[in-house]
């Protein structure tokens, strides 16, 4: 098992409850304790750009487990996204000292970090799904972090538009898993050239799965509402990483 992409995958994770019981006793140390993570993602990220991992596969999730692969542009994407989650997190103390409910935010901010490279890092499409809904519904409380009326209601469309476009790819992912009997990316188009299955119907539900989180026209609907409401840091991740992802 590569422990490398385990690390960048579950580690954020495991930081972000850390990270919400520290800043019970101190916002100082949280906030410090965020960064430093942040920071150890991306150096972890470049060790994956200069030491390829291998396939790392975590067994016994609903059955198909999930399954990572370190290479090429997956390091490359997770090192990115990593890196915007080390800006934002250098800026963000200052940007919240005058808000509320800071550790909820950094408690789903490090969360989505793990997620998006989960997403990023994934072996087949049954793991880009479970990681891709992780990042969606976790995101959704940097929109509604305010709690104004305004930033609530975004976030009811971010979340119902992610919703939807999550039970539209797993649709997609059923009737893909129907005719080729895999989900891996290796593996699926020798699959289908060995069936011959016609995959017009699972394609175009799995595109426009990721079109809504992509906010692709006409699935955009989201973005002018959530972008003018969600804390600046927030919409820097939304739109140069969450959006991308898709």
């Amino acid at each position: 098992m590569d422990i490398l992409s385990c690390l960048l995958v579950f580690g954020p994770m495991a930081a972000a409850l850390l990270s919400y019981l520290i800043g019970r006793k101190s916002k100082l140390w949280r906030d410090r304790f965020v960064w430093l993570t942040v920071s150890a993602e991306f150096l972890l990220s470049l060790g994956l750009l200069f030491c390829p991992g291998g396939e790392t596969t975590v067994p016994g999730i609903c059955g198909l487990g999930l399954h990572f692969t370190a290479d090429g542009f997956r390091s490359i994407y997770t090192a990115i996204a990593a890196f915007m989650w080390l800006i934002t997190g250098l800026l963000s103390p200052e940007y919240f000292a005058h808000y509320r409910n800071r550790n909820r935010y950094y408690l789903f901010q490090l969360i989505t970090l793990g997620a998006t490279a989960g997403v990023f890092l994934s072996a087949d499409l049954y793991t880009t799904f479970v990681f891709f809904e992780i990042m969606s519904l976790c995101s959704y409380v940097w929109v509604a972090q305010d709690e104004s009326e305004a930033a609530l209601r975004a976030g009811s469309t971010y979340l119902a538009v992610a919703v939807i476009g999550g039970m539209t790819t797993l649709m997609g992912l059923f009737l893909l898993w129907k005719e080729l009997g895999t989900l891996g990316f290796d593996a699926m188009q020798s699959a289908k050239a060995a069936s011959g299955a016609d995959l017009t119907a699972a394609s175009w539900l799995v595109v426009v799965g990721f079109a809504a989180k992509a906010g692709l026209y006409p699935l955009h609907i989201w973005l002018p509402k959530a972008h003018p409401v969600a804390p600046a840091p927030a919409s820097a991740l939304l739109s140069g990483i969450l959006t991308k992802s898709g």
